[in-house]
């Protein structure tokens, strides 16, 4: 396996995302015991300290919590966690980026929100059409 190729970030923080992906997508459960460094470092080869690394950013944030001699577990709250944090970091940010790019082109307030609505019409209709 091989993690989605992001030169901008370490790996650790590189592999920690691509966990938060997983329990947002519902392949990691709560309650579920995750991979272990050692398994992560064999999936992605990289080092087992790299992979501790990521994990420990998932348990510095309540993601998962540690059984003493069983390994970590994915935190109960952990899926609405992601999903705040990447509300309040990421999607906030990108928003941000949008807003001072179309201030820079001198697109107007109301044809921006025009454009956001004429994307999610496209998603919708995309999705639509998958079913």
């Amino acid at each position: 396996m091989i993690l989605p190729s992001d030169t901008t970030k370490p790996i650790y923080v590189q592999l920690a995302g691509w966990l938060e992906n997983e329990i947002l997508a519902g392949n990691l459960l709560p309650h579920e015991r995750i991979f272990s460094q050692y398994q992560l470092a064999d999936m992605f080869n990289i080092n087992p300290a790299t992979a501790a690394k990521g994990l420990s950013l998932l348990l510095e944030e309540g993601l998962v919590y540690k059984k003493r001699g069983l390994g970590m577990f994915i935190a109960e709250h952990a899926q609405e966690a992601i999903r705040k944090k990447r509300r309040e970091q990421t999607l906030q940010q990108l928003i941000r980026d949008v807003v001072a790019e179309a201030d820079n082109l001198g697109v107007e307030e109301s044809e921006l929100l025009d454009m956001i609505q004429r994307a999610i019409a496209r998603r919708k209709d995309d999705s639509h059409e998958r079913d």
